[in-house]
């Protein structure tokens, strides 16, 4: 603690005081929120809101035990029916968070025998499955899929399962991972296909199936994760795929083995929210024009958006790259001083040197209120010597 109060990379908590929504209070304060993961404005939906309270008047607010013990409630299946049908898989399995189901899922289907070729900037949870397997870790360059085949003709020989993952969409740089190359390349050389698709859920694909249905490879990818923690704006992680792995993960998935399930009006506002994605596609419509907008302008002013020292971002998480973590921090607080939450990501959670503001566009925020917090963003950074 004493070193990251040195680096100023040391943070509190900023508490919030009201709803997620694109202009909020945090500690007291009113401001523009460029921070949420609530892309589709869904946290306070008013039919997730019905559906919620619906469920708790008549099932309670807790499902009382683990699923595979006496927590399974027929909403619970409802919803993993509702998650494979939008998803046109087979089967689909709802874990406690996207972290447990990503960590749960990897550890569960491979063991030591086995090999993972994962991208260098997977999100965390991968990196934990990934090592509580105890497979042999191979790490292929960001999105440089002929280093992922190298590495694959590398193993060709080798005995045990060879399983590929990716992000669909990266959660710190904001761009796409080449999930229909990696697809091809792992139905080529025998190995399972894993997609990680917390970020793309709601945003890419066909009102919102992800970047597995944005690249057409559905019938290739052979595990998908998501979350119902952001733009479905309540609270979980998913795996979809066939009925035999989801099965399988019903029986030997330690997160969903020993975790509680889910309350019933969390499972109620996460299917009330897939019917929203199919009714109001027009909320991803202006997720994609306020994203184009914001970067636009933050591009014409002189800002490193990615694509200089870092990749460049693709979607509507946006960053703001300042390379120095104490910089990057003293800009974070001195924005939401002057009206703008926009939080400062420094290492360990991005290396060292890349440190950066990362903010993200919803369907919600006006026209307005972007270009108030577009000014803010300018003077503030004329201020700081940023720009």
């Amino acid at each position: 603690m004493d070193d990251l109060k040195a680096r100023g990379t040391y943070f509190k908590l900023r508490v919030l005081d009201d709803e997620q929504a694109p202009v909020c209070h945090y500690d007291g304060r009113k401001v523009i929120n460029l921070a949420s993961n609530n892309y589709l404005g869904l946290c306070n939906h008013p039919k997730l809101r019905e559906a919620a309270l619906a469920a708790t008047v008549k099932y309670g607010v807790g499902s009382g035990a683990v699923r595979t013990i006496a927590g399974t409630m027929r909403i619970h299946m409802e919803l993993e029916e509702k998650i494979a049908a939008f998803k046109g898989v087979e089967a689909c399995v709802v874990f406690q968070s996207g972290f447990t189901a990503n960590a749960g899922t990897v550890s569960s289907i491979l063991g030591k025998d086995d090999f993972i070729l994962s991208d260098e900037l997977n999100h965390a949870s991968i990196i934990d499955g990934a090592r509580l397997s105890k497979a042999k870790i191979k790490v292929f360059r960001h999105k440089d899929v002929a280093h992922c085949e190298e590495l694959l003709k590398e193993l060709e020989n080798e005995p045990g399962k060879k399983l590929v993952i990716t992000d669909g969409v990266f959660s710190m740089d904001g761009d796409i991972g080449p999930v229909g190359e990696l697809a091809d390349l792992c139905e080529r050389y025998g190995a399972i296909m894993m997609v990680d698709d917390a970020h793309a859920s709601g945003v890419l694909g066909r009102n919102g199936r992800g970047s597995v249905d944005h690249f057409g490879a559905t019938a290739k990818v052979d595990v998908q994760v998501g979350t119902l923690s952001k733009a479905i704006g309540a609270l979980g992680g998913y795996v979809c795929g066939s009925r035999d792995l989801i099965d399988y993960l019903y029986h030997r998935a330690r997160p969903f083995l020993f975790s509680t399930s889910h309350p019933p009006s969390v499972a109620a506002t996460c299917i009330a929210a897939f019917d929203l994605l199919e009714d109001e596609p027009e909320r991803i419509d202006r997720l994609w024009a306020n994203t184009a907008y914001f970067k636009e302008q933050l591009t014409n002013v002189g800002f490193d958006v990615g694509g200089m020292s870092t990749p460049k971002s693709e979607t509507p998480i946006t960053p703001i790259i300042l390379g120095d973590g104490r910089k990057t921090m003293e800009f974070s607080k001195a924005l939401f001083e002057r009206g703008v939450m926009a939080t400062g990501i420094a290492f360990p959670t991005v290396p060292e040197g890349k440190a950066r503001i990362r903010t993200i566009m919803t369907s919600e925020h006006t026209r307005a209120q972007i270009d108030q917090a577009l000014d803010v963003i300018v003077e503030t950074a004329k201020m700081h010597g940023i720009l």
